[in-house]
């Protein structure tokens, strides 16, 4: 039997952070994960390149049944302290845009700092592990891993959530929550890309590769990004912010021209260049393959002057109020986040502990709480991981 202070299931951004604070305080930390290597979600996050944080990470940028539950943790270690790291670390960085800070070179940079500080605060990592059982004990947890008895006096879940299971992603994390009399709200994909079914999928497929600058919106949130066309359907950062706001059935509704009022900007181009077709009008802002298709998909292209103005009334509503009826999402093969997740009503905003059971924190992912796009889910796992490893 070995014996040790903290047991944290989960060698992800959450799980690595609550180790090293909690191994600085002193506390003997190990880590448990059932992969085989540590952050294979850091690995591939941001393109290979992990955006690690947002300059203006905000509680109003994270989704959760109770939306005060991340105020605690956030302002505890914010953006700036894992900034702080990063450059004590030697690491270069850069904002690419929105506050949305990357590696300038790789993510394992991101990665290999926190094992090294793992290492400086003696916390332990061990990896191809598979917990079989977990059990209360007096003490703490008792934990069966390859016929081998492990016991602790604090347990953190740090195991993520649902998204992307070729990375390893499972449930365990809920079934451990579910064990001990935790209520999880529902879950399902987030920041994910669009299926499209119907009448609208040729479109798609013949634009697959093109991508356009947009204001996209649904149950009265909108986020300006581009959107990206693909065989599938339609995805790009647009279509990721708001597909965690997006439910079955929902339409979504796209302003192709949102830096213009397309009334104003089609009358102004009539009495401009009244000779020159729409679809060449129409090229001037979308890629003249875009102009193309979106009038022989929806418009009967002609010089812009032989257009009455209730005929351009009902172009400009087309190009800026799009009414798309997704049939799905591509699930949580491709999302990035998993949404729903351990209620947050029954954990400690401050420590991340259980208030069911005396010594069970549940940090990162798992835990009911998700960021938008654009380094708030790690800024998230930064700071829970922090709270729960200054308590454990």
């Amino acid at each position: 039997m070995s014996h040790h202070d903290v047991i944290v299931i989960g060698a992800g951004a959450a799980g690595l952070m609550c180790a090293i604070t909690a191994g600085n305080r002193g506390r003997n930390v190990l880590v448990l994960d059932h992969a085989n290597k540590a952050g294979k979600k850091i690995l591939m996050s941001g393109g290979g390149r992990c955006n690690f944080t947002n300059m203006y990470s905000e509680p109003e940028n994270f989704l959760s049944h109770n939306p005060h539950f991340c105020k605690s943790a956030l302002a505890r270690y914010t953006q700036w302290d894992f900034i702080a790291l990063v450059e004590k670390h030697g690491i270069p960085y850069h904002e690419k845009k929105l506050g949305q800070l990357f590696c300038d070179n790789k993510a394992s940079d991101i990665l290999g700092m926190l094992l090294s500080e793992c290492d400086d605060a003696g916390a332990k990592v061990r990896l191809d592990t598979t917990i079989d059982k977990i059990e209360k004990t007096e003490q703490g947890f008792a934990l069966n891993v390859a016929n081998a008895l492990l016991t602790c006096d604090s347990l953190v879940i740090a195991t993520g959530a649902l998204s992307i299971p070729t990375m390893g992603a499972t449930g365990f994390g809920y079934d451990v929550a579910r064990q001990f009399g935790h209520s999880i709200l529902s879950t399902r994909a987030g920041l994910v890309p669009f299926v499209i079914t119907n009448k609208l999928k040729p479109l798609c497929e013949a634009l697959s590769g093109s991508s356009v600058d947009t204001t996209v919106s649904c149950n009265g949130k909108a986020f300006r990004e581009n959107i990206l066309f693909t065989h599938r359907g339609i995805s790009g950062p647009a279509i990721l912010q708001i597909s965690s706001f997006w439910r079955e059935g929902d339409e979504i509704e796209v302003n192709l021209l949102p830096s213009n009022d397309a009334q104003r900007w089609l009358t102004d181009e009539q009495i401009g260049r009244p000779n020159t077709e729409l679809r060449t009008v129409l090229s001037d802002i979308f890629t003249k393959k875009m102009a193309t298709l979106f009038c022989e998909n929806w418009f009967d292209s002609k010089p812009i002057k032989q257009y009455t103005p209730a005929e351009l009334e009902t172009i400009a509503k087309q190009l800026s109020e799009w009414k798309i009826k997704p049939s799905g999402t591509e699930g949580y093969r491709t999302a990035e986040v998993t949404l729903g997740g351990v209620d947050t009503d029954e954990l400690s905003s401050k420590t991340m502990m259980s208030n069911k059971v005396d010594g069970l924190y549940f940090i990162g992912e798992v835990v009911d709480v998700t960021g938008w796009l654009g380094g708030f889910n790690f800024q998230w796992s930064w700071s829970s991981g922090h709270a729960a490893g200054e308590s454990v």
